[in-house]
This record gives structure tokens, sequence and C-alpha cells, in this order.
């Protein structure tokens, strides 16, 4: 089974605009992003909406690809940067976010173990919240939470706390139950993410902003793989300071 990565990255940004290019211990987001996964995949490529960031994946001797300024989701730049480096080449498209310049080869080895269930169409990781986590961070609306069966498949995911737990005080429910946050990792069959581009959006996605439950309510399984590894993405400058700071004090 082949696996080619593929790193979405644009330039424009409300909370923080040229984002990929900011500096990061001296290198730039991207080709930090990019340099994490390289060693993982048959093949890794960055597509971009912009030449700047082309350029850029360039100086460092990265693959990339030019892609529309249209896309409304990495998921749909993802599928035209894999048609452009050949759609038939690759089993799974594994779509890493370019403001993660500490994801783990192992959270990406786990991703492309679910693949090993052929039944399977997509996955995703999920990381659980630890019982000393608190309830504000359980309750936050920017940290989908994951409902999984007991064949560790996706049944839903909730900017709200699911499930609810009845008959416990809040600050006991962490303690009750384990509860999953969803990391934003995808990946798909290249057959599958050819089909789900093509899906109009779906009214639970359009309630909760999430676009994987148009895939769920569209009958596609969804395997999760856990990791307890917590990575670090950069949505605003105040991240990429967090980032520097952590950055002293690791081996990357």
């Amino acid at each position: 089974m082949k696996f080619i990565g593929i790193i979405p990255a644009r330039y424009a940004s409300t909370r923080f605009p040229a984002k990929p290019l900011a500096k990061l211990g001296g290198k730039m987001v991207i080709e930090r992003v990019y340099n994490q996964v390289k060693t993982v995949f048959d093949d890794v490529v960055v597509a971009t909406d912009d030449e700047r960031i082309e350029q850029a994946v360039r100086s460092f001797g990265g693959n990339v690809v030019m892609t529309s300024v249209n896309h409304r989701s990495g998921t749909d730049r993802c599928y035209e940067a894999l048609q452009k480096v050949g759609e038939d080449k690759f089993d799974v498209v594994v779509n890493i976010q370019g403001d993660e310049p500490f994801i783990q080869k192992e959270q990406l080895e786990t991703i492309c173990n679910c693949f090993s269930d052929s039944s399977i169409d997509i996955a995703t990781l999920v990381k659980p919240f630890s019982a000393d986590s608190g309830f504000e961070a359980l309750e936050n609306v920017n940290s989908p939470k994951v409902v999984v069966n007991t064949r560790m498949e996706a049944m839903y995911f909730s900017r709200s706390i699911i499930p609810f737990m009845r008959g416990k005080d809040k600050n006991e429910w962490l303690k009750g139950h384990t509860y999953y946050k969803h990391i934003g990792l995808y990946a798909y069959r290249s057959s599958v993410l050819k089909e789900i581009t093509k899906l109009p959006q779906s009214s639970l996605e359009i309630v909760e902003s999430l676009e994987q439950l148009r895939w769920l309510e569209n009958g596609y399984r969804i395997k999760v793989g856990i990791t307890n590894v917590e990575t670090i993405g950069i949505d605003t400058p105040e991240d990429l300071e967090k980032a520097e700071q952590y950055l002293k004090s690791h081996t990357i």
C-alpha cells in the first residue's frame, strides 16, 4: 500500500497572514512540517495557492504543487494536488495541516495503520482528555469531541461535550468517562477522497461547522486512532511565541 502526505498551505489567514512562512527556531513553519513528515511516506507534497509559498518550499528542496485559490477546505485542496501528482499512484492520502510543526512520526504511523482494515474509508486521530484537564478544556468549542463505537470507529463529532454525564457534578465528568479530543489529522483512500469532494454540504456539517460530519452522514466509515502526544498548532502569532518556547526545551 502506497501513502502520500499532502500538506495544504494557504498564505491568506484572518488571524495570522503568511503563517506558513513565519520563522520558528530559524526555519519556516512549513519547512518544519515538511521535515517532520517526509521520512514517513512514499512521497510528500505541499499544496498551495500562493507563489510565495511555492518559492519557499522549492528553496528548501521540497515538492510543491499550485492549486486553486477557490477551495473551501484542505480536503478539496488535497484532491486537486493528488490529481496533479497522479491519483492512480497512491492508495491513501494523508492530509497534514501546514501549521503543525511538531507532528510526530508515531502519530502518522498510527493513522496509516488504520488502513490495515480494508473496510475503512477514512481515518483520523483522537487524544483522551486527561482527568486533570479541567472542565474548561472539555467544554472548549474549538476542541471538538468524538464518540466512538467498540470498533474504534467514529459515531459522531461535536463541539459540545458528548456524551452528557447525567447525575454527576461537571467537575467529576473527566474522572467518570474517557472523553476524546479530536486531532485534525485525516487520511483517506484515494478513491474515497475523490468521492467526498463531490458531496454537497450536509445539515450536521453546517450546524456544527465540522466537515467530517458530511462524511458520516453519507455513510463513510471513519477509523479512529489514539495518540497521547499533544501537538502545538499555530493559529496566531501568540501560538508562534509559545512554539518558540517549546522548541527551546525540546529537540525537534
